[in-house]
């Protein structure tokens, strides 16, 4: 997994926090990405337990529950740590 494919889902998890995503279409355009790689993402946070659902009244994603997803990398050859 790539840093760029972190930093995509936690902006994913941050516009879904505040139901503020959009259309599916309209957050695979704010993100730079294709509707099919958007679905996606949404299915591997889904696979890691966030509970993600669509209003369709609201035109956006949003948790069921209450929470964020987040993500950890470790690197021990070089010491860094990236928290996302």
């Amino acid at each position: 997994m790539t840093i760029d494919i972190l930093y995509k889902l936690k902006h994913i998890d941050n516009l879904i926090r505040i139901k503020g995503t959009g259309t599916p279409d309209q957050l695979a355009h704010r993100l730079g990405i294709s509707r099919r790689s958007l679905f996606d993402y949404l299915n591997l946070m889904k696979e890691y337990g966030a509970p993600i659902k669509y209003c369709s009244q609201r035109q956006s994603y949003y948790y069921e529950t209450e929470g964020r997803f987040m993500a950890l990398c470790k690197f021990k050859e070089e010491g860094t740590e990236i928290s996302i």
